[in-house]
């Protein structure tokens, strides 16, 4: 009778303390609704907001922030040390017919554009030689022979120098100038326009994606000669934005087309590639 008695006693005490336990729980008062996140765009990295127009300096201190997978100049620097780059290229001659052929070119990089060390060598049905820029002047090498370029090959390779990608990329090292002239849409697609003068006095417009940031295009002119440099194929090569295809256009004509094969960065070259023997 003793055990019935405690079994009861028990029972209802685990019962009526869950009903206490269900009436706390049913009484309590409903959360509070959590307000939902603010729609507006939020600011980019680099303390871009995107609700206000953007200055000359943050769309290009942007594409490199880009161009370096978020490390931006420093991570440049400090991975581009050294290039060696090898692929195919054509190139339409002196008597205007196209050549087709392979290329490398070396890279060591210095403070600023003006400064680097870059050898470019090119294989040619015509023939095969390698132009030089010393950090001072150009020069020619054929057959361990040294020679002065024609003008038209030294006006070539310094545009490819000077007329480039590295000129956004680096134009606070360079001293250079920058100037926002707009947007402008071009089949269906939104460019930030930006001019980029040089200390020599060479401007050049960049045509920078308003989506992506990366620099599709640029224009410049010489001697009434319009031109015109796309970039195609955007890879990222050992954390850094590379674009695998480049062409080169004059009055509307294809003249230059270069697509790398292989390229990396930081490996020792040798500066005997760029020595002049005088």
């Amino acid at each position: 009778m003793l055990r019935i008695r405690t079994f009861l006693c028990f029972f209802f005490a685990v019962l009526f303390g869950g009903l206490v336990a269900f009436g706390q729980t049913t009484s309590t008062k409903p959360e509070t609704p959590v307000k939902k996140e603010d729609s507006k765009p939020t600011a980019t990295p680099g303390q871009i907001d995107p609700t206000k127009p953007m200055t000359a300096e943050q769309v290009v201190d942007f594409a490199t922030f880009i161009y370096g997978l978020g490390g931006g100049r420093a991570t440049l620097n400090q991975i581009r040390k050294t290039t060696l780059e090898r692929g195919r290229m054509m190139l339409v001659n002196a008597e205007g017919k196209a050549e087709n052929g392979t290329y490398q070119r070396w890279i060591i990089r210095s403070e600023s554009l003006n400064k680097d060390k870059i050898r470019f060598d090119q294989d040619l049905p015509s023939g095969r030689f390698s132009l030089v820029f010393n950090g001072e002047k150009i020069f020619g090498i054929f057959n361990n022979t040294y020679f002065a370029p024609r003008a038209d090959l030294s006006k070539s390779f310094d545009s490819s120098i000077f007329r480039g990608l590295e000129v956004l990329l680096r134009y606070k090292e360079n001293e250079s100038k920058i100037e926002l002239a707009g947007r402008e849409k071009i089949l269906g697609v939104e460019y930030h326009l930006v001019d980029i003068t040089d200390k020599q006095g060479r401007t050049t417009r960049f045509y920078v994606s308003v989506k992506s940031f990366r620099v599709m295009m640029l224009t410049y002119e010489e001697e009434g000669v319009k031109y015109r440099r796309k970039f195609y194929n955007h890879n990222y090569a050992q954390g850094t934005l590379v674009p695998y295809r480049t062409t080169l256009m004059a009055n509307d004509k294809l003249i230059e087309e270069t697509e790398i094969g292989t390229i990396t960065f930081g490996q020792k070259v040798d500066e005997e590639l760029f020595r002049e023997n005088k």
